[in-house]
């Protein structure tokens, strides 16, 4: 996996080329920041649930809600590694040729 520099500096691009890299990629921290957000409520919510209700049925609802969060993390985390890596690959490859201007973004985010 290569490493991605902290910025485009380097390649030649435009200033709003620069500017629309930078906002997708914070695009994409944010979107694993949501993803992250959620899962530790889920896992909070569980643990809530199992030390304040003594009934099964919140008890083994806080049971699955616990690993619920955890899978989440670790999916939102992997979403923005792949999301990333294809952000960086886009820059760096830049669009293709025959594709028209129109259809680099939709490419980018993965809705080609």
């Amino acid at each position: 996996m290569a490493a991605i520099p902290p910025s485009y500096s380097e390649l030649p691009l435009s200033l709003s080329d620069r500017l629309a890299v930078e906002r997708t990629r914070l695009a994409n921290e944010r979107t694993m920041l949501a993803y992250l957000r959620t899962g530790v409520a889920l896992v909070v919510a569980g643990f809530s649930l199992i030390n304040f209700f003594r009934e099964y049925i919140y008890v083994w609802i806080g049971v699955g809600l616990i690993p619920l969060g955890i899978g989440m993390i670790v999916g939102g985390y992997m979403r923005f590694q792949h999301k990333r890596e294809r952000i960086h690959a886009a820059v760096v490859r830049g669009p293709h040729p025959t594709m028209p201007q129109q259809q680099v973004a939709p490419a980018i985010a993965g809705q080609s």
